[in-house]
């Protein structure tokens, strides 16, 4: 499991759209986004640089 720390989620719609933003990437399976920790978690091997593109992509963003 891959766990990346996100910046600017505030509410759960945030978290629904990071949720699917990360479902629709091909390869990515199991997403988990906890609010609370400002993180989400999946299992998959996507390139890292996919998935920061499609969290920025939404608005928010991912702290290295």
């Amino acid at each position: 499991m891959t766990t990346i720390a996100i910046k600017g989620m505030s509410c759960p719609h945030c978290v629904a759209a990071t949720t699917k933003a990360l479902n629709d990437i091909a390869g990515i399976s199991n997403v988990t986004v906890d609010l609370e920790k400002n993180q989400a978690s999946y299992d998959g091997d996507v390139d890292t640089t996919v998935v920061k593109d499609a969290i920025v992509k939404i608005g928010f963003e991912v702290l290295e």
